[in-house]
């Protein structure tokens, strides 16, 4: 026995060593070559010389794919694996979590699936579900209300995603496109997880002549045990659950029909207590101390169905009918009374005992509705393998129903805030710190329309591929039209090397909906416009081997100019928005991500990001924005253990600097420039395979009946680092200073999950 533990123990540490002179090699001789190489190899066809060139190598991540389900011919897609998004350790939800690995996607908070990228908010990207777009809950104030994504891992059969540069046939928004598409089972199939913090049960079948498909999926969560790592006396009750199906019936070769039905409810409780907080610096710590009365009850409850008819005559032509109704009912109710009192040190450590007290009430009654019908046609038309000509229109009708009623009141030693501090023995009017109040209803269509052409050819001995067209959108309620054109390029040299240049760009519009048009008064302006983005994006990429391995490396510069632009506030994760388009801005940076097989057989990547974003409002000058990024790096690990391959590991691993988001809402943005602390955290997975799918020994009895059965462990916040999502401020009287007192992200959680498969 300690003879074979000796044995493992050795073998263990050869393997361990092995890998180091793998990473040593790779960064003596890989890493010097520019940072402007990488990616996928075009799919080609050129009848004098052969009827389709294929990919060349065998990594997984393919840009122009075959006609299969998530066929793409934007050369700005990356594919994501499904299974590296169902395996990541990650709080907020599967592919989410592995998007914000990618150089180009920043998040501060774990908690939420919504993710920034270059320079952009929160609301400035594209989703949809097999070309239907799809809406997040839009009262969202903190990431511990948000729930699930609605994404569910387990029905999705592919995932393209483009940060930027995207073709026309994608929408009107200024940062990126994630479009997913969902499966069809191709037999009987149950499959289920359980977790301390939740789990979801997915069954499919299909019938015998495979004419008839069905999957449903059902998935439950409650993140309290997760929300008691937030170091404060709070009562969570945090409770989510959806239900998915998706159902294909194909009536013979050339026309098949499609439902996709979604149900969620999200429940949100909680009760504050108290809590304490120590920050300032080592020469001048501050404690605050917090007392709370009150609670805060939300309700976040969104149903979508779509019907498509799929129409394809020959190989030349398709077509495609989408008749989508989507319905988001959102309620937003809290009134908290806090009390605190702050409380300083002198150089010896020791408190001072003259400390400032006060409190302040937060109170809101929000309620929104959203219901939003329509019908899309698409048809694509290929006179050949190597050519696509795309058209695409569009009908929405939007109902949104939203009444408002939050205010804030501040006070400090029995005083109200805002006063000037000179004034305050003079009577004056109580006043709140800040007050919205709306009640707005309106019904406005939407209209849009695009087309696009794509080629593949040789230009000489060299691959190039374009993609050109234009879209265009109308709005009734401000009565807006907008033009859209954008183009992509790229070529393929015929060198030794595996390269490909890429170029693409364009005008991109953010067409405002609830959030953009609603300002701080509460009001719905109907005199908005649609902020404009006018972007750039060169890219080279350079697919290489090592150690017979498959690697990628890519990179990508970007500029964007913005006009136009509508200033904006992030409160925790919500933007609320100042209702004017009276600034304009500007943003630039540099992406690079190495991808491949660091282990045999399994994927994994670095990414390094750089990225600036400015505005300059009123024409004052200037000033980061608050999703000004700069610095990032992220890395996904994959593993195992080569003598026990069933033993394996995944880690994501991020640092990002902190964001300038951190001014009190309402304030003047050019006075309170103020930077959060760096987010840090690092998720690892470990898992065990009891039953693989690919193991060929038969098992009898029981356990006969499973295809895969796994154990495993997730370590969240490994390294149990207190990240800083938001500042909440606290005003001394006396001096009139506020004070940015953090609000804490999540600590250290063990999580233990079994998944099967039958």
């Amino acid at each position: 026995m300690i003879k074979s533990f000796s044995t493992r123990l050795n073998y263990q540490i050869k393997f361990i060593n092995s890998r180091f002179k793998i990473f040593k090699t790779f960064l003596l001789k890989k890493l010097v070559l520019p940072l402007s190489l990488i990616v996928p190899v075009l799919v080609f066809s050129q009848n004098k010389k052969r009827d389709t060139l294929t990919k060349v190598t065998d990594i997984e991540e393919v840009v122009f794919q075959k006609k299969i389900t998530g066929r793409t011919n934007d050369i700005t897609n990356v594919k994501i694996s499904t299974k590296n998004a169902k395996d990541v350790a990650t709080i907020s939800g599967g592919i989410e979590g592995l998007l914000k690995t990618l150089p180009s996607v920043n998040s501060n908070t774990e908690l939420s699936s919504q993710y920034m990228v270059r320079g952009g908010n929160y609301d400035e990207n594209l989703i949809y579900i097999n070309d239907i777009e799809i809406y997040r809950p839009f009262l969202i104030r903190n990431s511990q209300q948000e729930g699930m994504s609605i994404i569910n891992p387990d029905m999705v059969s592919a995932v393209n995603f483009s940060a930027g540069g995207f073709e026309p046939k994608y929408g009107d928004k200024m940062s990126s496109a994630l479009n997913i598409y969902y499966r069809e089972p191709e037999k009987f199939e149950v499959s289920g997880e359980g977790s301390l913090i939740g789990g979801r049960l997915t069954t499919g079948f299909a019938s015998q002549n495979k004419k008839l498909t069905a999957l449903f999926s059902g998935r439950y969560r409650n993140t309290n045990l997760v929300l008691n790592t937030l170091n404060e006396d709070t009562d969570f009750n945090p409770t989510y659950w959806d239900f998915q199906s998706y159902i294909n019936y194909h009536l013979n070769d050339k026309f098949s029909i499609s439902f996709i039905g979604y149900y969620s409810k999200n429940e949100y409780e909680m009760v504050p207590k108290a809590r304490s907080v120590t920050f300032g610096s080592l020469q001048q710590p501050i404690t605050v101390n917090i007392g709370y009365e009150g609670r805060e009850e939300d309700m976040y409850k969104n149903m979508m169905g779509t019907v498509s008819m799929n129409y394809k005559p020959s190989d030349k032509w398709k077509f495609t009918l989408d008749s989508f109704a989507y319905q988001n009912r959102e309620k937003e109710y809290y009134t908290i009374n806090s009390s605190y009192e702050l409380q300083t040190f002198d150089q010896t450590g020791a408190p001072i005992t003259s400390y400032d007290v006060g409190g302040q009430i937060e109170h809101a009654r929000n309620d929104l509705f959203v219901k939003t019908y329509g019908a899309q046609l698409r048809t694509r038309f290929s006179p050949n393998v190597n050519t696509d000509i795309e058209v695409g229109f569009k009908y929405e009708k939007e109902n949104l129903k939203d009444l408002t009623n939050e205010w804030k009141l501040v006070d400090s030693t029995g005083y109200s805030l805002p006063v000037p501090v000179n004034d305050f023995r003079n009577p004056a009017d109580l006043k709140l710190f800040y007050s919205i109040a709306g009640k707005n209803n309106i019904e406005p269509t939407r209209l849009s329309a695009y087309a696009q052409y794509s080629q593949k050819f040789f230009w000489g001995s060299s691959k190039v591929f374009l993609n050109a067209g234009a879209r265009i959108a109308h709005w009734s309620f401000n009565n807006e039209t907008i033009i859209s054109p954008r183009a992509q390029f790229a070529i393929k040299p015929d060198w030794d090397s595996d390269m490909l240049f890429k170029l693409s760009g364009g005008i991109y519009y953010q067409a405002p909906f609830y959030k953009e048009i609603k300002d701080l008064d509460g009001n719905f302006n109907n005199n908005i416009k649609s902020q404009r983005s006018i972007q750039a994006i060169l890219a080279n990429d350079y697919e290489f081997y090592m150690y017979d391995r498959p690697f990628k490396l890519t990179t990508e510069l970007y500029y964007k100019k913005m006009d136009n632009i509508i200033p904006y506030y992030m409160d925790n994760v919500r933007i609320r928005y100042s209702g004017k388009n009276n600034a304009s801005g500007y943003a630039y940076g540099i992406d690079t991500r190495l991808f491949g097989e660091f282990v045999p057989g399994v994927d994994s990547w670095l990414s390094a990001s750089y990225a600036r974003v400015f505005e300059n409002i009123d024409g004052r000058g200037n000033i980061p924005r608050p999703t000004d990024q700069r610095f990032r790096f992220s890395m996904f690990y994959q593993d195992y253990m080569p003598a026990f391959p069933s033993m394996r590991v995944n880690l994501t691993l991020v640092y990002a600097m902190g964001l300038p988001n951190g001014a009190p809402v309402f304030t003047d943005p050019y006075q309170y420039q103020r930077t959060l602390p760096a987010y840090k955290r690092v998720d690892i997975g470990l898992s065990k395979v009891f039953i693989d799918s690919k193991d060929k020994n038969k098992r009898y009895g029981f356990w006969g009946n499973f295809e895969e059965v796994t154990l495993g462990v997730q370590i969240f916040n490994a390294f149990n680092i207190n990240n800083t999502v938001a500042n909440q401020w606290i005003t001394d009287y006396n001096s009139s200073i506020m004070y940015p007192v953090p609000v804490r992200l999540t600590g250290r959680f063990f999580n233990v999950k079994l998944e099967f498969k039958l």
